[in-house]
């Protein structure tokens, strides 16, 4: 089979929406039945017919008996190389698979066939300065170094059975189900263990498990809520058997120097107290400066407008919605419909980000990332190479890499713009 060439192809192109373009392609009839003979021939080398020696089946007949084989491996091969053909006659770079559409033949006629592709956006960030914002006062709310405490002292929580008493919410509990029907007969009990108040059980049996005490039952009508996931239960009613087996209840470790101790190297409570301070004023710092990184990319967006490919947006809302399979159709166009607008934004800032580094030449380079984990290595207290091979070992050099050129990305749009501290 002997590749095609662009010179034998009619291609028209026509600029869709956005980058949306389209090849109609017509391949001459001479070219089709050259492919179709070639194929015929390949064929005829391989098969085995009864009457004639391997590899000496006549053209004819591998034609007769395989002729519709023949002619589809024709067209799709044809159609295939002269996409790439075309696309490549036209200087196109698509970014999509392209759609395949009104395929036409008919025997000792040319094909004709047209495909449509989105395209790389070749856009030109004109304007990144000249603008103003805001960065907000890094604040530390009253309550937060206390509410992290809490939750360190919750990770270190033991638990502890209680014979006595009705559970509440935040109580490890045991207990047996029993699905009775109408004439009081009972199915199979099962078990189950969960902790109250974190959404595991429908709330009517959450409220009826507080009523009991460690070794009661009771029967009570448990109605399946409106956001049941099983839809045809929503609504529904049942009478349950419940028997609460066992409780468990949460003891916390005491807030003192032993406490702060165990969670990490630290002397005392205090030195815990400090190190949640400046952890979370860091957090109130990246938080500020991400507002600020924020206001400049949209005052960007706003003064370079552009269109963005059909087919990058419909790759960001699969990623987002992940595996579709098992959800209504209805419900999947609803669900996109909805993220469309949210979408297209976040594919915009991913364009205007990798352009304005590319204009600029703010790419990470090496020297940047050596001294990145030799920073880290520093903080760590590890060597350069340990750190470099963890990072190569988990698949996080490129984030690295990312993380560093989003940096000098922004530190060069502030340099362009007006930065001012909020009142």
């Amino acid at each position: 089979m002997s590749p095609i060439e662009a010179s034998q192809l009619q291609v028209t192109l026509t600029e869709g929406e956005r980058w949306r373009r389209t090849l109609s392609v017509t391949v001459p009839a001479e070219v089709v039945e050259a492919e179709k003979g070639a194929i015929t021939r390949q064929l005829a080398s391989r098969l085995k017919v009864k009457g004639f020696r391997s590899g000496k089946v006549p053209a004819a007949v591998v034609a007769k008996r395989f002729g519709p084989h023949v002619e589809r491996e024709a067209l799709d091969q044809l159609i295939r190389d002269a996409y790439r053909e075309a696309v490549s006659s036209h200087d196109l770079s698509p970014i999509s698979e392209g759609e395949i559409e009104d395929v036409s033949f008919s025997p000792k006629e040319p094909l004709s066939f047209r495909v449509s592709f989105d395209i790389r956006p070749e856009i030109r960030i004109e304007r990144v300065g000249g603008f103003k914002a805001q960065k907000p006062v890094p604040q530390v709310p009253d309550d937060a170094i206390a509410q992290v405490l809490e939750r360190l002292r919750d990770q270190q929580a033991t638990w502890a059975s209680a014979d006595e008493g009705p559970p509440a919410p935040g109580d490890r509990v045991v207990v047996e189900l029993t699905r009775l029907d109408g004439e009081g007969e009972e199915a199979e009990p099962k078990e189950y263990e969960f902790t109250l108040g974190e959404g595991n059980a429908i709330p009517d049996v959450e409220a009826s498990i507080q009523t009991l005490e460690p070794g009661a039952a009771g029967e009570f009508d448990i109605a399946f809520p409106d956001d049941f996931p099983d839809e045809d239960r929503r609504g529904e009613s049942q009478r349950l058997q419940i028997r609460l087996i066992s409780r468990q209840v949460k003891e916390l470790p005491d807030l003192n120097d032993e406490f702060a101790r165990t969670v990490g190297d630290f002397e005392d409570l205090e030195a815990l107290r400090d190190k949640v301070a400046e952890d979370l004023t860091k957090d109130a710092e990246r938080q500020a400066e991400s507002a600020v990184r924020g206001q400049l990319l949209e005052s960007v967006l706003a003064a370079n407008p552009f269109e963005v490919p059909r087919s990058m947006v419909d790759g960001y809302l699969d990623s987002i919605i992940g595996d579709p399979q098992g959800l209504d159709p209805e419900k999947l166009a609803e669900l996109k419909g909805r993220l469309q607008a949210e979408s297209e934004m976040a594919v915009r800032r991913m364009i205007v980000i990798d352009r304005i580094t590319e204009q600029e030449g703010l790419r990470a380079t090496e020297e940047d990332i050596d001294a990145r984990i030799e920073e880290i290595a520093d903080q760590a207290g590890d060597s350069p190479s340990k750190v470099y091979a963890s990072l190569q070992k988990s698949g996080r050099l490129a984030s690295l890499e990312q993380d560093l050129t989003e940096e000098k990305l922004f530190e060069f749009l502030k340099s362009q713009s007006e930065i001012s501290e909020a009142p």
